[in-house]
Order: structure tokens, then C-alpha cells, then sequence
């Protein structure tokens, strides 16, 4: 398991990855599953990966190779000649299809599925920054002002801190911020996701970036940003009111009936009926 998110926000892009791999409790491994294509002034892109870590590796070996041909006497569209990050994602499509027509048959004989979940994303020469979501079968999807980031792999224990922080306004390096207490959330939660984390920030319209951290466990700011946010959050959590069960003073009741539904039934005899 592994966990992936990626953040596209007016003022650029964040990309945070973490890096164990497991085939059983005994066979924990790192693996990076973030690779970085710059070409500085023209174009700037990231894939993140998650799944089966052979079919990952295949996809971004033929990545680097990967013609996209639309006709027979075309030239090919590959990731360096892309004119837009949406034929960038295609090529990326294809080269997920290719592998699938190669090793497909085989994994499915040996009962594994083909299982690869990819972020890609970036910015071409020429157009605004695109995020998309690519699945097993090339198909993706891209993110929108409504859903501004996408996560791939052991997503839920990271998203709620997203989704109440995370708008297409909010700054970049907040944003990097969020994202790393997403990943400290899911680090605490599950085992299978694990450090050192590879982090990408990169900034809008400059087709290359400086921002590249490989944060492990002696990280200062991952340190204090870990001790910070569950002693914030006890100290939230600590402020609210506990529930008051027996008619004591308090402005907010907790034992009310609803205005919408009857009280749960007590069934007390076997002749009593559910409904």
C-alpha cells in the first residue's frame, strides 16, 4: 500500500508521496513512488504511483519511450513533444495499455490484477497547469476549482484535513502544509504507508522548480509539524463540551428528540416485531 496526493491550486502545484511497499508482513520494502519530468522553460510534470509496484515501474519505463500516433504517418506524441498536459496524460493512457497487452494475460494465469493508480501533472509551454487521475485501463480524469486534488492509494485517513483546508485560493506553501499533515494523519493511521516521503513543490509558470525534499524521520519541520498537530488537536478536542446525560445545565443538549426521526426502538421479548 502507499499513499499519493496531489494539490492544484491557483498559485501552482504540490505533490507529496510516501515510500514503503509491502508483500507481506516480512517483506516491507522502500520504493519511490514519485518520479520528476523537467525541462526547464518549456515543461514541468510529475507522476505519482500506486498499486501493483511492477506494473508501475513497467509504466514509467516505457513512459520515457512512448509514441502516441493518432495516424500512421504521424510523428508520434510522446511527453517531450506534447503540446498539452492532456495528450501528456494520453501518452501516459497508452503506455498503461501497453504494458496491460504484454503482462495482462500472464498476471490474470497467476491470479493478480492488473492494478496501477497514477496522478500526473503539470505545465507545457503554452497552457495553464492540469492535474489528472489516470486508471488501470489509460482512462483519467482531471481535477477541477471543485475537487483541486486527488489522492491515490490509502486515501481516507488524509482526506478530511483536505477537504475543510484546501481551496483553489489557498497559498502554495499552506497548501504543502496541508498536504503533509494529510500524509501525518495517514503515517499515524496505517502501517503500509511509511517514510521517507518525497515532496514536490512547484510554483506557476516557472516550468522547473528547486522545491524537491526527501523528508525521513529526522526531518526538523516534519518533526514539529507531527508533535504540533496531535497536540493541537487534543487540545481542540479537550475545549468541546462532553455530552450531559442527566438534565445538567448546559446550552447544548445533546438529549433532544428529532425532528425528523423516532427514537431507536428497544426490543425487549422475542414476540416483539423489528418493524
Amino acid at each position: 500500500m502507499t499513499y499519493c496526493v496531489a494539490i492544484k491550486l491557483n498559485a501552482g502545484l504540490v505533490f507529496l508521496s510516501d515510500s514503503r511497499t509491502n508483500a507481506g508482513l516480512d517483506q516491507i520494502s522502500t520504493f519511490r513512488k514519485m518520479i520528476v519530468y523537467e525541462k526547464p522553460g518549456d515543461r514541468f510534470m510529475v507522476l505519482l504511483s500506486a498499486g501493483n509496484l511492477s506494473i508501475s515501474q513497467s509504466v514509467r519505463e516505457i513512459l520515457q519511450i512512448e509514441k502516441l500516433k493518432d495516424h500512421e504517418a504521424d510523428e508520434g506524441i510522446t511527453i517531450w513533444n506534447a503540446r498539452s498536459m492532456f495528450d501528456a496524460a494520453r501518452v501516459l493512457g497508452s503506455a498503461i495499455r501497453r504494458v496491460q497487452e504484454r503482462d495482462g494475460a500472464a498476471l490474470h494465469a497467476a491470479g493478480v490484477d492488473f492494478n496501477v493508480s497514477l496522478i500526473f501533472g503539470g505545465q507545457i509551454q503554452g497552457e495553464g497547469m492540469r492535474l489528472f487521475q489516470v486508471y488501470s485501463a489509460g482512462n483519467f480524469i482531471e481535477a477541477t476549482p471543485e475537487t483541486p486534488y486527488f489522492q491515490v492509494g490509502e486515501s481516507k485517513y488524509g482526506k478530511p484535513v483536505l477537504d475543510r483546508v484546501i481551496t483553489t485560493t489557498t497559498p502554495l506553501d499552506e497548501a504543502a502544509k496541508c498536504a503533509l499533515v494529510s500524509m501525518d494523519s495517514t503515517l499515524k493511521s496505517n502501517l503500509s504507508v511509511g517514510l521517507p516521503l518525497d515532496m514536490v513543490v512547484y510554483e506557476a509558470n516557472q516550468f522547473q522548480t528547486d522545491r524537491v525534499i526527501c523528508i525521513d524521520e529526522n526531518n526538523p519541520y516534519f518533526k514539529m509539524l507531527h508533535d504540533n498537530w496531535g497536540q493541537k488537536l487534543r487540545e481542540v478536542f479537550d475545549s468541546i463540551e462532553d455530552p450531559v446525560w442527566n438534565g445538567g445545565a448546559t446550552n447544548v443538549p445533546l438529549m433532544i428528540g428529532s425532528t425528523r426521526s423516532l427514537p431507536l426502538k428497544k426490543i425487549s421479548t422475542p414476540q416483539e416485531k423489528l418493524i
